[in-house]
């Protein structure tokens, strides 16, 4: 060997390194040990100086900060993004006509504005889930389900907006499965009787469609009520009505948990629906019902939703622009319909009364339902719980006997903790809840008349479980067990006054209004109610400033630096986020209690 290499094979195995041909080196295994155990040895014996230790404390907390910086500089931009894009999905989707965000294919069976007495409603034909024919699904021994979704201020498409929903649990199901929808615009001078009229109609299209199955209906939130308006018209109807978070009894309620029902009483009645149709050329802009929703809760409206987008962003961005598509999409009421609706439920109370007339030749009575109710409700629903659920049965059927008497079934079902919109839209409440009210459909036929409440017995924990996974079981109740006091006499006084007020504003200045009121003036209305607004200033179509926003996402994006979860600014914010909340959250307790009083007051009694 030449004296070069000579040298460099020892400088080589001095190194603990073994040269191989063509210059390669590979570590040897025989002498890395031998050089390496002093080094360790030496390396533990003699810790770094002091000093150092020290410096690199201040280097930390520096580089701490610093990653929060850019995260938080990073969000804020996609953040404001999402914005942007929720507000170009709003404004795109009134300009499609804001179709129903259904995720299923349909056909459609009839359109109540061609009807001899129009109604901005229509009945769709579910056809198609995704990649599966719902003709694939169908069970020919089953009756149809009609699915009708609640005209309180939003558009349809809650009850299918996704495939684990109402409507996929009932093609899941095999039932041959309608939706109804409802229009943007109602039809001119539209009444509650119109929009009856068209639902019976639909009804009676399924039944010749199916003969020999009477159909199920499913109603959500203000949709149950129609439902049972059906129910008891002068026609009745044969087959089971599902109500889900459906208001009946709507002076019922308890001081901590339904402040709404006091609204009417403390605005002093429906001069105020009156004044906003008049306003709006004859129509109520749904955004005002939107609006009354999300001051129930200032904490989650103002702050919990938006901070926990901004604190999630990488995963709830899709969620919150879906949901979103279908929260913002705003239709509006005749002003014939709305006031109908506010007089006789909200205010007058009169359908759990028994006093409620659709029309000239029919008036609504419960005791006229014969077909089984089934009532979905839920204690953590502060828009519609139990107590508005419930009350009306042992307003309709003082006693068990009555109800027995009567022929009628009724069962109830109570969730402990979902909340009012949980109840259409939650996957596990779907997957569970809705599949068993589905799945004992047969057995609610066998039942004997009385009043049941319907147990699912889950030990599982899985919401997506089959029975035998879990069980069903209907327990009877006692119709005298069903007590939700409230003071009757404080809301006949709101009713009275209430007659009063909206007398006064017909004679002394509706006729002003509506004189000077024009398309024009209602659709600027439209445009700066506080609903849509606070959402389209972050449109890059009207707001300049948001182009940069728009340019600026797509690359920071791609060079995200998001903080760990143990950086002590991000536990320092989110205990801030916690704190804002609270107080959001005091300042509801405290404007809910003075409300209760200030209705004490004014009416006399306590409101619960």
């Amino acid at each position: 060997m030449p004296a070069n290499k000579r040298a460099a094979a020892a400088k080589t195995a001095r190194k603990g390194k073994v040269a191989e041909p063509g210059g390669m080196t590979m570590v040897s295994q025989d002498l890395q040990p031998a050089r390496a155990t002093p080094t360790r040895t030496l390396a533990t014996l003699a810790p770094a100086p002091a000093p150092e230790s020290h410096a690199a404390e201040p280097a930390s907390a520096l580089q701490q900060a610093l990653r929060y910086q850019i995260d938080r500089w990073q969000r804020s931009i996609l953040f404001l993004d999402i914005l942007r894009e929720r507000a170009n999905n709003m404004l795109t989707h009134e300009e499609a006509g804001m179709p129903a965000p259904l995720d299923f294919e349909y056909e459609t069976i009839l359109d109540a504005r061609r009807f001899e007495r129009p109604a901005n409603y229509a009945l769709l034909r579910i056809t198609r889930c995704h990649d599966t024919d719902a003709a694939d699904c169908l069970d020919d021994s089953k009756p149809p389900v009609i699915i009708i979704d609640p005209r309180a201020g939003h558009g349809p498409g809650i009850g299918g907006f996704k495939r684990d929903s109402e409507v996929g649990m009932a093609l899941h199901e095999g039932h041959a499965t309608y939706f109804v929808i409802f229009f943007p615009q109602p039809c001119a001078n539209q009444t509650l009787a119109d929009v009856l009229h068209a639902l019976r109609r639909f009804v009676e299209e399924v039944s010749s469609r199916h003969p020999g199955k009477a159909p199920v209906l499913y109603g959500n939130c203000q949709a149950g009520w129609a439902a049972t308006l059906l129910a008891a018209d002068c026609e009745g109807l044969a087959g089971v009505t599902v109500m889900n978070g459906s208001p009946l009894s709507y002076w019922a309620g308890d001081s901590q948990s339904n402040p709404m029902r006091l609204a009417g009483g403390l605005l002093g009645g429906s001069w105020m629906t009156r004044l906003l149709a008049d306003l709006g050329d004859g129509k109520l802009d749904g955004a005002w019902l939107v609006q009354n929703f999300e001051n129930l809760n200032p904490a989650n409206t103002l702050w919990d939703k938006n901070y926990k987008l901004f604190t999630q962003l990488d995963t709830e961005r899709e969620r919150f622009l879906e949901f979103e598509r279908w929260w913002t999409a705003y239709h509006f009421l005749s002003r014939e319909e709305i006031v109908a609706i506010v007089e006789n439920l909200f205010i007058g109370n009169q359908l759990e009364r028994g006093v409620m007339r659709i029309c000239d030749c029919c008036y609504v009575d419960l005791k006229r339902i014969r077909n089984p109710l089934v009532i979905f409700a839920s204690s953590g629903d502060n828009i519609t719980p139990p107590h508005q659920a419930l009350n009306w049965i042992p307003t309709v059927y003082p006693t068990t006997a009555a109800l027995k008497q009567a022929g009628q079934r009724i069962v109830y079902l109570l969730n402990t903790h979902v909340g009012h919109l949980g109840i259409f839209v939650s996957t596990s409440v779907a997957k569970l809840e809705h599949r068993a009210i589905l799945e004992s459909l047969g057995d609610l036929d066998a039942l004997e008349p009385g009043l049941y409440e319907m147990k699912i017995s889950n030990p599982t924990g899985d919401p997506d479980c089959r029975k035998p996974q879990y069980t069903v079981r209907f327990e009877e109740r006692q119709v005298e067990q069903i007590q939700y006091p409230y003071p009757q006499q404080s809301f006949e006084k709101v009713h009275a006054v209430s007659e009063w007020n909206a007398f006064l504003y017909q004679q002394l200045m509706s006729p002003w209004i509506t004189a000077l009121a024009n398309p024009l003036s209602a659709e600027m209305f439209k445009r700066l109610h506080p609903m849509r607004l606070n959402h389209a200033v972050f449109s890059d179509k009207l707001n300049p400033w948001m182009i940069p926003v728009k340019a600026l996402a797509p690359w920071v994006a791609t060079a995200r630096m998001p903080a760990d979860d143990g950086n002590q600014l991000v536990a320092m914010e989110g205990e801030a986020g916690k704190a804002i909340s609270s107080a959001l959250d005091s300042y509801r307790q405290f404007r809910d209690a003075a409300s209760e009083r200030l209705f004490s007051i004014l009416y006399g009694g306590r409101a619960d």
